[in-house]
């Protein structure tokens, strides 16, 4: 499976276009393979422009965040993006080189601050098991799901009913303790997170019973989910919101369900065509005929032309698989046709095989006459 493109650009699910935009134009900057001569580079670079081409289509996004990179796959591969979008290569310069001359830099006098506000919750994963025609043509789910739930008792603030939350008194509401150090060359503070409120600014007054103050409980849940029609293995569906519940009032994470299909004893797939096998008799091959073959959808008749040879592949049209995102369009069913050769005939149908076979010069001295070819053709 391909890497999360989120990832590649280090932001966030709920990013918006201009971070994204943001995001793209610095990574590309730093790897850009006429500015990064490392070994890797241009393979990263690739990789940025791939992910910035999937995440700032909204269309695209979109196909993405609910099926993974199986609702993608039939887009342009990663590689060098058209750079109207960066504004040009100039401006990979500018911002290069921009910020160097002037005044001092703003970063090592800045203070980390606390997060006091909400945080969304984790996004997490599930493997789900399909069988060979469920994934092919969908249908709903029911999944168990373990995750963090925000406290009903408390509703999520951690505190017990009643009660509520007080400034810290060992940071006064900053979430930060600061210890000055004197040395040789001067006086030095060191900052660091508060031990008694972990950054948080403030402190509950009584716990909450049910979850212990965390405002969050381990819950197993219940979910039906829908499982679209043409999935394979490695699909990735995104169900928003059934990750864990957030901290602080903060939105749920997501939950991403990977679809692992299993194999069926009688077809196999090759992307939206689905390959199977039949044996039919020689004479069957010969005279050809109108026989019943299995399908995904149920039994279809097939017709043998005369005269089939072994290995010679039939074609059933519209019996494939679902288009992943387009289940109106459906692939192929490849019929490979395996022609079963008696090893053993009874003494009427040696006659007759025996006529046949002088009727067309297939008996040779060579050979050793017509019982000889007989033999050789059905011993066993």
């Amino acid at each position: 499976m391909a890497g999360d493109y989120y990832q590649t650009l280090g932001i966030s699910r709920d990013a918006n276009q201009d971070e994204i935009k943001r995001a793209y134009r610095r990574l590309a900057r730093k790897y850009h393979p006429d500015v990064n001569k490392e070994p890797g580079a241009e393979d990263k670079f690739k990789e940025v422009n791939r992910a910035h081409e999937v995440l700032s289509d909204p269309e695209i996004r979109a196909r993405y965040d609910r099926f993974g990179e199986a609702g993608v796959s039939s887009g342009g591969a990663g590689g060098y993006s058209d750079f109207g979008d960066m504004g040009g290569f100039a401006d990979i310069f500018e911002t290069i080189f921009s910020g160097f001359g002037g005044g001092g830099s703003a970063a090592g006098g800045t203070q980390a601050r606390r997060r006091s506000g909400p945080v969304r919750g984790d996004d997490l994963r599930l493997d789900l098991k399909l069988q060979f025609r469920e994934a092919i043509f969908g249908g709903e789910k029911e999944i168990r799901i373990p995750h963090q739930e925000s406290c009903k008792a408390c509703n999520g603030t951690g505190a017990k009913p009643g009660t509520g939350v007080k400034t810290c008194g060992t940071c006064n509401g900053t979430g930060q303790v600061r210890r000055a150090t004197r040395t040789p060359f001067g006086s030095f503070a060191q900052v660091s997170v508060c031990p008694t409120c972990n950054g948080e600014g403030h402190v509950i007054e009584e716990k909450c019973e049910s979850c212990g103050g965390a405002g969050r409980k381990q819950e197993t849940k219940k979910l039906k989910i829908t499982i679209p029609q043409g999935v394979d293995n490695g699909t990735r569906l995104r169900v928003a919101r059934e990750g864990d519940a957030g901290v602080r009032g903060g939105t749920p994470g997501d939950l991403y369900v990977y679809l692992f299909v299993e194999e069926d004893a009688e077809f196999k797939r090759d992307g939206i065509n689905i390959l199977s096998e039949l044996q039919v008799s020689y004479l069957q091959a010969i005279l050809g005929c109108r026989i019943p073959v299995q399908t995904v959808d149920g039994d279809v008749e097939l017709t043998i032309p005369a005269g089939t040879q072994p290995n010679t592949v039939l074609k059933l049209d519209d019996r494939g698989v679902p288009q992943l995102g387009n289940p109106v369009s459906r692939g192929d069913h490849l019929i490979t046709i395996k022609i079963a050769i008696p090893t053993k005939v009874s003494v009427e149908e040696r006659e007759l095989l025996m006529q046949l076979a002088k009727l067309r010069g297939d008996a040779t001295e060579k050979e050793g006459g017509l019982e000889g070819f007989l033999g050789k053709m059905f011993r066993g």
